[in-house]
């Protein structure tokens, strides 16, 4: 792996379940997560994906590129346009740095039908060994 190098883009669809199972697993009950009618009176034509399940795909683009024994080091994102249902995300990735310590810098985006949604740096080890460094 070098800089410059593509990951393969992963698209996700974007489903009413995935944006509320991820709320819900990431304890954000806000309505707009979750109630579309509450979502619309604040101005948003649907309920849509919160910042911790995007965090959360992102992370899993990146190791389900980099293999099995990738472990992320940091994810820095920033949120665009809404994910909303029906709508599909298409993940992208650049490799950005590789550093001489086994980590690799990666510049992601991700995209659906309105612009985009996402887009930030993940470092990830792409072999840290055993499983059983300290945290």
């Amino acid at each position: 792996m070098k800089a410059g190098d593509r990951l393969a883009p992963l698209e996700i669809e974007v489903t009413r379940t995935l944006i509320v199972a991820g709320a819900i697993a990431s304890r954000d009950y806000q309505d707009v997560h979750h109630d579309a009618e509450l979502a619309r009176e604040k101005g948003s034509p649907d309920i849509f994906m919160n910042i911790l399940t995007t965090n959360g795909l992102v992370g899993r683009y990146v190791t389900d590129r980099l293999g099995p024994r990738a472990a992320l080091r940091r994810v820095a994102i920033r949120l665009g346009a809404p994910n909303h249902p029906g709508d599909t995300m298409v993940l992208s990735g650049t490799v950005t740095a590789v550093g001489a310590d086994g980590t690799a810098e990666i510049a992601v985006v991700g995209t659906n039908g309105t612009g985009r949604h996402v887009t930030g740096t993940v470092v990830a080890r792409l072999d840290p060994g055993d499983g059983q460094e300290a945290a």
